[in-house]
């Protein structure tokens, strides 16, 4: 065999090895399109919809936890962090200011834990929503913020919070039982990724009637409050 027919045959060789790589790269491609993204889809589809509905800052939703009259025409919606010190401030503004307002508004308290920084406030959350199983939301939510400053700094704050639960008297069993519910892991999650959704990017945070006010005075919420009442009256 000549010299030039030898590296003919080299070049259809390599050519033909060139074809091969190509078709096994196109078979490789449909496996992938038609195996693998059926798969990926599907769990995309069981994320969303398993993860459950976010509300807006305009909507309740069925396990909101609500202070006030639901018929009142303003709504105020808090996100908000357990562990967050502006929060606590933010609740003791809205405790002294709520008498003022409360018949023309109501308030509605979302979760927002940034457990990048307070690391407690997942906890926090769980406990609070665990105490709503027993109609003590409210009560939890209160003792949370009053008390802060106490088992902020602690590395193990359960036994703190079941001391709280104790105190308005909740049943310790069915608390602990709630604490690991799916239900009520899937509110603080739903709260947040609802928080996410309406551009919540620190705490507290405040919406009166879909309004965004951050970290807002307490003439600033009521202004906006008797601007909104207002304008539903003017409808």
């Amino acid at each position: 065999m000549s010299k030039r027919e030898q590296q003919r045959k080299k070049k259809e060789q390599k050519q033909h090895a060139a074809q091969q790589r190509e078709q096994t790269r196109q078979v490789m491609t449909k496996v992938a399109m038609f195996g693998v993204a059926p798969v990926l889809l599907l769990f995309v589809l069981y994320t969303l919809f398993s993860q459950g509905r976010t509300y807006s800052t305009v909507e309740i939703a069925d396990n909101d936890h609500i202070r006030g009259q639901v018929d009142n025409p303003v709504t105020i919606v808090v996100y908000a962090d357990f562990q967050c010190p502006a929060c606590a401030r933010e609740h003791q503004t809205m405790t002294q200011l709520w008498p003022s307002i409360r018949d023309r508004a109501h308030l509605i308290y979302r979760h927002f834990p940034l457990t990048s920084s307070h690391p407690h406030a997942w906890t926090a959350a769980l406990f609070a929503e665990a105490a709503g199983r027993q109609g003590r939301f409210w009560e939890m939510h209160d003792t949370l913020f009053a008390t802060q400053a106490i088992w902020t700094g602690l590395p193990d704050v359960n036994g703190e919070f079941e001391s709280y639960a104790l105190q308005l008297d909740l049943d310790l069993e069915q608390l602990r039982a709630d604490l690991e519910s799916e239900d009520v892991v899937q509110k603080v999650r739903n709260d947040q990724r609802g928080g996410n959704s309406a551009g919540v990017r620190s705490t507290p945070t405040i919406f009166i009637n879909g309004r965004m006010l951050a970290t807002p005075s307490r003439s600033r919420i009521t202004e906006v409050v008797n601007e909104e009442f207002e304008d539903s009256a003017a409808d």
